[in-house]
């Protein structure tokens, strides 16, 4: 399949699986589950014609591994800003985690630490070249290291998605590690 189209077909996947999927008439149940077939439907309805096919390989070249396909239905793996529960239990983080983000808001984070902002979670990566490449996203990159275990002893909950992001509620500055 041609690499443009794919791309096409993740982000329309993104937009209507993790925050618009009213504007398509589909409607996710409460894990964020949608039949795939009912997007293939609404896709067309709406101008985007595409295939089992092309989702198919949208889903398994995702080098973000964003989407889940399990059986007959599919959902975004996280990054939702409308209302579901991922039903993804509590997990042990590794020490430290990372979060990308750029410089323009370092004041906000160091006053506030990180929010989900419109999302329900927090994301954080496993590594810093990940983190990076998050943060590049919107400008030139600085990569946060979390401490992530001590976050835990303290009693703040982690989960980690199907595509290997950290999900925290939030992260109070005390626990970031910044060099002034």
């Amino acid at each position: 399949m041609d690499e443009r189209r794919t791309v096409k077909v993740s982000k329309y996947l993104s937009k209507h699986l993790r925050h618009q999927p009213e504007r398509i008439g589909i409607t996710l149940d409460e894990n964020g589950w949608v039949p795939v077939d009912d997007v293939l439907r609404a896709a067309a309805r709406h101008g985007f014609a595409l295939t089992r096919a092309e989702l198919d390989h949208a889903v398994a070249t995702n080098d973000k591994r964003r989407f889940t396909v399990d059986g007959d239905r599919i959902r975004a793996n996280q990054g939702h800003t409308v209302a579901v529960d991922l039903d993804l239990p509590p997990a042990e983080p590794p020490a430290y985690l990372y979060h990308g983000t750029v410089a323009r808001v370092m004041d906000a984070i160091r006053a506030e630490g990180l929010r989900p902002m419109t999302r329900h979670h927090v994301h954080l990566s496993p590594d810093r070249e990940t983190a990076t490449r998050v943060g590049a996203r919107r400008g030139r990159p600085l990569v946060l290291t979390v401490d992530a275990g001590a976050m835990h002893r303290a009693g703040h909950v982690f989960r980690v998605s199907a595509n290997g992001v950290w999900l925290a509620d939030a992260v109070p500055p005390e626990f970031l590690l910044l060099r002034d």
